[in-house]
């Protein structure tokens, strides 16, 4: 299967020019046969907006999701992004992905809510990460932060998850983050990680870039540097004895 990760630009709160962007990217991606396409974090209405979050929050059957679900239908294309998602009276940092016919196959709500600015705009999600099926492969969904966190990747691998969607908005100076802990990640559960991150500024807060769509032998399959940029990907084909494979790893360790 091919994957396609789109290291964005910043919204800024520009909902015309954020469409405008992502639907290049899309277009371009289905046209070089990828299958999904993985945006960042909160990409609507923008990150660092927290004056908008609230005011601009969309239901998941708002126009926003509409409209993606219209554009990865035209395309032929899925999509994974972010979104502030307003529901039951409170907001959400909230993530979906859409199959290339622009149906729903998971819906997601962040629970590792990071710093003041998202403790402040948004609810923390309670429901165990989704998973779900696509082009043969076991797939789920996180959100940024959540990746620092082994325990989520860990559950989802037990779920029989080997490919994790990871919109993020990672800035400058957690470089970490993209250099070892997804490769990290990957490597621990035997999986693929996709880590879409934006590139630039948003009102003062700089981005790292560095999008990386991780291995399970801890290399990266592909990385962008700092600007704007469209990694596209045939992904390996995972170990088809996996379980053996862990077993095999389990017993090594226990005969350190």
């Amino acid at each position: 299967m091919k994957l396609a990760l789109y290291q964005a630009l910043p919204t800024d709160g520009d909902i015309a020019g954020a469409f405008d962007r992502l639907a290049r990217a899309l277009r371009a991606a289905a046209a070089a046969g990828a299958r999904m396409l993985v945006a960042p974090e909160l990409y609507l209405p923008g990150y660092n907006r927290p004056d908008l979050h609230a005011r601009d929050a969309e239901p998941i059957g708002g126009d926003w999701l509409a409209r993606l679900a219209e554009m990865a239908a035209a395309e032929g294309c899925g999509l994974t992004l972010g979104w502030a998602e307003r529901a039951e009276g409170r907001v959400w940092n909230s993530a979906v992905a859409l199959s290339p016919e622009g149906r729903l196959l998971a819906h997601y709500r962040k629970i590792q809510l990071y710093g003041e600015m998202e403790k402040t705009s948004f609810v923390p999600g309670e429901a165990p990460p989704p998973v779900f099926d696509f082009e043969g492969r076991r797939c789920g969904l996180l959100i940024c932060y959540d990746i620092e966190f082994p325990g989520h990747a860990a559950a989802l691998a037990a779920r029989g998850v080997d490919l994790i969607l990871v919109p993020t908005a990672n800035p400058t100076g957690a470089e970490h983050v993209q250099n070892v802990l997804v490769p990290a990640r990957a490597h621990e559960n035997r999986q693929v990680i996709a880590y879409a991150n934006y590139c630039g500024v948003e009102r003062g807060l700089a981005f790292s870039g560095l999008s990386v769509i991780a291995g399970p032998d801890a290399r990266p399959i592909a990385m962008a540097g700092t600007r704007e940029t469209l990694l596209i990907v045939d992904l390996p084909h995972l170990a088809d004895h996996r379980p053996d494979q862990i077993a095999r790893l389990t017993e090594d360790y226990r005969a350190i």
